[in-house]
């Protein structure tokens, strides 16, 4: 028989201590007492309250979606949720494996079921040797090899990025024959930026106008970065924009209108056709039969067809930005732009776009140009070597030793 999880409205002394209202410790809480108990259970909302207030918002929303996820498959299985078993997490693992995750997000969702265990100040059961090994298992069979974004590089696939002509699928083709209305201009401001500074789709969408500062060039700004995914305390950072990108900016905040706030921000496009003029009846050439309606007997002017545009006063949604980069790659290839590209390669291509391409495009151009490791981790913000070593593996094993070699024999 299931049993009840309750909140707890005073989980200190009485008077000490106040929970943090925030909407996202409730919705958190509430998912928590939806869940399958085996055992009557009380919430803390304080320290919910403190985890929230510890933690991005993104996190918040992954926790809250890997719960629910795992509580409605504890409900068709008949298993309990809380305090679960190993087994029942062993389980779950394998049929969300059999479903299509990969290991990735199977260890994402074993770490969210060890986060609310430990919230709830329950016993965790993912540490058991029975869950570590159904793991190794899963990851034996289906490897552990993540799928990548597919790069969006300066000038495409080139050995020097300085001396060698675009190719293949590339960002300044894309800059070059980006959308000539408001909602072009951001997006070609959106793409340089985005290649500039290598962000992460929600960190792109954040910054704003204040963020933009001088620097020593002046053509050129630095990008103030206060949070970001592996910033999360806050230290903050700062990037490089291009006089390339700067220019686009310019030019995107100018037409919008934006002198502060979100820079990237969604643009409502209205089109209107045109209308041709339209003569006024004479009121004897108004039938009995027809509506009696004076304005009949008015003359209409031409209206020409106009776009009328709303920009909005927030930040787009990061989601947006993929389909976005996607876009401009058909509209490319559609003027002709990217050439050497067949309607295979651009279906190919399309299917593995994201937000995260320019960071792996940039990621992969620092490393052909000869950026130490150390340098590349510096300038993307990487606190691990092993994604950006993970995007340049197919780069290292052409322009390694092997690879040089090979290509003089060839």
């Amino acid at each position: 028989m299931d049993c009840p999880i309750h909140l707890d409205d005073n989980p200190l002394i009485a008077g000490e201590l106040e929970p943090v209202p925030t909407a996202s410790a409730e919705d958190l809480s509430w998912a928590v007492v939806k869940m399958r108990a085996v055992e009557r259970i009380i919430v803390n909302e304080l320290l919910i309250a403190a985890y929230q207030a510890a933690s991005s918002p993104h996190s918040i929303r992954a926790l809250k979606s890997d719960l629910e996820a795992f509580d409605a498959w504890c409900r068709r299985h008949n298993r309990i949720a809380l305090p679960t078993t190993p087994e029942t997490v062993a389980d779950y693992l394998d049929a969300r494996a059999e479903q299509g995750s990969k290991p990735a997000s199977l260890g994402r969702y074993k770490a969210s079921i060890a986060k609310i265990h430990l919230l709830l100040d329950l016993k965790d059961p993912t540490p058991a040797p029975l869950v570590k090994l159904r793991l190794q298992a899963i990851c034996r069979r289906l490897g552990t090899a993540q799928k990548q974004a597919r790069s969006l590089r300066f000038k495409g696939p080139v050995r020097n990025i300085e001396r060698d002509e675009p190719r293949g699928l590339n960002v300044r083709a894309l800059l070059e024959s980006y959308a000539e209305d408001l909602p072009g201009l951001r997006d070609r401001a959106l793409l340089s930026a985005g290649y500039d500074t290598g962000l992460r789709a929600s960190e792109l969408v954040a910054i704003e106008v204040a963020h933009i500062i001088e620097a020593i060039d002046p053509e050129a700004r630095l990008l103030s970065i206060p949070r970001s995914k592996g910033d999360q305390e806050g230290e903050g950072a700062t990037a490089y924009f291009s006089p390339r990108t700067v220019r686009a900016i310019a030019a995107w905040l100018e037409a919008a209108g934006i002198e502060s706030g979100p820079v990237f921000r969604r643009v409502i496009v209205r089109r209107y056709k045109a209308k041709a003029a339209v003569r006024g009846r004479s009121i004897d050439s108004i039938s009995g039969r027809e509506s009696w309606d004076l304005r009949k007997t008015l003359s209409k002017r031409a209206v020409p067809a106009r776009v009328e545009y709303d920009v909005g006063k927030g930040a787009f949604h990061p989601a947006s930005i993929g389909p976005i980069y996607r876009a401009m790659i058909q509209r490319a290839f559609d003027a002709g732009a990217l050439p050497d590209l067949t309607k295979d390669d651009m279906t190919r291509s399309l299917k593995g776009i994201s937000a995260h391409s320019t960071r792996v495009g940039l990621n992969q151009d620092l490393f052909t140009s000869g950026e130490h490791l150390a340098g590349i981790m510096d300038a993307l913000r990487w606190k691990s070597p092993r994604m950006p070593l993970a995007y340049n593996r197919n780069l290292a094993a052409e322009q390694g030793a092997a690879g040089r070699l090979i290509a003089k024999t060839g």
